[in-house]
């Protein structure tokens, strides 16, 4: 009996073929759409951090923030950039909720959603540090409430007019992200490769970098940075 092959499905032949002509093509086509998934991300969190570098200074030069009422405008978290958490007032402490939040707010409201005193946006998380004020001739470093905003000690003045840092990394280490980033007020950004165990692999919120993890001394947002490492 003749069967006419129009009609016919494929044989087991064919479809073995079939499954591996795709996996062949799979193999290919998900690294490099996850190397460029990495790209994105990597480049989203550059230019993250540039808009931040200009929010900050347009908070600052806007002087809503001026908690030792000396008329140097004084740098935010993100919760304050954001509108999401009332400013700090002169003497440092927050706002009223309502009354206090920055009108138009500078970052979209997206940068409000604090959880841990992180931000994540597009596979990395994002930490904001101001400084405490001097002891002992070193400026520490006092990182956003857990949910936004300024928390129970308040950065220091005039410090907080001077100095401000983030770090970015990213939330899955080689899945959303390899590289980590650090801004401050110079307007500068670093990044360190973020592989090989050296110094530290970070990597979302078990393995976050310490606030003086760019620092040449760790415990003084004052001291230079150190470019060599993150």
């Amino acid at each position: 009996m003749i069967t006419n092959r129009k009609n016919a499905g494929f044989t087991l032949i064919e479809l073995m073929i079939v499954v591996a002509i795709i996996a062949i093509i799979a193999s290919v086509a998900i690294p490099r759409l996850m190397a460029a998934r990495l790209s994105a991300n990597e480049s989203a969190a550059v230019s993250t951090l540039r808009s931040l570098s200009s929010a900050q200074a347009q908070l600052q030069s806007s002087g809503a923030i001026d908690t030792n009422a000396d008329g140097a405008g004084e740098y935010g978290y993100f919760g304050e950039l954001s509108g999401a958490d009332p400013l700090r007032l002169v003497g440092g402490a927050a706002g009223v909720v309502g009354v206090d939040e920055l009108t138009p707010a500078i970052l979209s409201s997206a940068f409000g959603n604090v959880a841990a005193s992180t931000v994540t946006r597009s596979g990395y998380l994002y930490q904001m540090w101001l400084p405490a004020a001097i002891a002992g001739g070193i400026v520490g470093g006092l990182p956003e409430a857990a949910t936004g905003g300024t928390g129970a000690v308040s950065p220091g003045a005039p410090e907080g007019a001077i100095m401000w840092a983030c770090y970015a990394w990213p939330q899955t280490v080689t899945q959303t992200g390899n590289r980590a980033f650090f801004v401050n007020q110079e307007g500068d950004l670093l990044s360190t490769q973020n592989r090989g165990g050296a110094p530290i692999i970070y990597s979302g919120a078990a393995v976050i970098p310490a606030f003086g993890a760019v620092y040449s001394v760790g415990a003084d947002m004052a001291s230079p940075l150190g470019i060599n490492g993150l």
